[in-house]
C-alpha cells in the first residue's frame, strides 16, 4: 500500500505558512514505513527541533482504479478516517529553499498516524464533516471538509491520472490551519464529529 498526501488544500493553512495557492493539488508520498504503529508513541526525531502536527481527514481505497472520473470516484472508497501528517518544519523549510524534495521532512519513520475508520454511510454529506485535533485536551486544529479547495472525489480523479490506486492505499486530504510544534509529553487526540479516532503520546 502507499500513502498519498495532499498539501495546501485549505486556504487558511496556505495563509499561515505564507505559501502560494496552487493551481492543482500538491501531491507527495509517504512510504508504509512512515506509519506509526498502533499504541506506539510518536518519538520526536533527533534531526528536527520543530516537528508540527497536521491533522487530516483520510480515505482508504477499496478498489483498483486508474483515470477515475470524478462522478465515479465515490465508488472507490467506503470509509472515512482521521490521521496526522507529522512534518519536520525546520527541515522542510531548508529543503524548500534549495528546491529539493520534502521526503526527509514528511516521510520519516512514524510520520503518519492512521486512526480508526468510520463507514462512509455514517455521514449524510461528505462535504460537511467536522473534525478536530486536541493537544492535552485543548482544541488546536478544527475545520470542516467544506473548506477543502478540492474535495475527496476531485482528489481521487486528479491522483488517479498519475498513479494507479490500489486496494488499501490511503489518501491524506490536507490540513487546516493551527499546525504547531509538538513537545514531549503532549497527547494528541483526533475526532471526527464527536467520535475519537486516535490518541497519540509524544516522546
Amino acid at each position: 500500500m502507499k500513502i498519498i498526501c495532499i498539501g495546501r488544500n485549505y486556504t487558511d493553512h496556505i495563509a499561515e505558512l505564507s505559501s502560494e495557492r496552487p493551481e492543482n493539488p500538491v501531491v507527495f508520498m509517504k512510504p508504509d514505513s512512515a506509519i506509526l504503529l498502533k499504541k506506539h508513541p510518536f518519538i520526536i526525531p533527533d534531526f528536527s527541533e520543530d516537528v508540527h502536527h497536521e491533522v487530516e481527514v483520510i480515505v482508504r481505497i477499496n478498489k483498483l482504479g486508474k483515470h477515475i472520473d470524478r462522478k465515479f470516484a465515490h465508488k472507490y472508497y467506503d470509509e472515512i478516517g482521521l490521521g496526522i501528517d507529522f512534518t519536520a518544519r525546520d527541515l522542510q523549510q531548508k529543503l524548500k529553499e534549495k528546491g529539493l524534495p520534502w521526503e526527509k521532512a514528511k516521510s520519516f519513520d512514524g510520520a503518519a498516524v492512521i486512526g480508526e475508520f468510520l463507514p462512509k454511510s455514517d455521514f449524510n454529506d461528505l462535504s460537511d464533516i467536522n473534525f478536530r485535533l486536541e493537544n492535552n485536551g485543548e482544541v488546536v486544529q478544527k475545520a470542516n471538509t467544506s473548506l477543502m479547495l478540492w474535495d475527496i472525489d476531485a482528489l481521487i480523479e486528479y491522483i488517479s491520472k498519475y498513479f494507479t490506486l490500489k486496494i488499501g492505499d490511503i489518501i491524506f486530504t490536507g490540513t487546516p490551519s493551527g499546525v504547531a510544534r509538538v513537545q514531549t509529553e503532549d497527547v494528541l487526540t483526533g475526532f471526527i464529529e464527536d467520535k475519537q479516532l486516535f490518541s497519540v503520546k509524544v516522546k
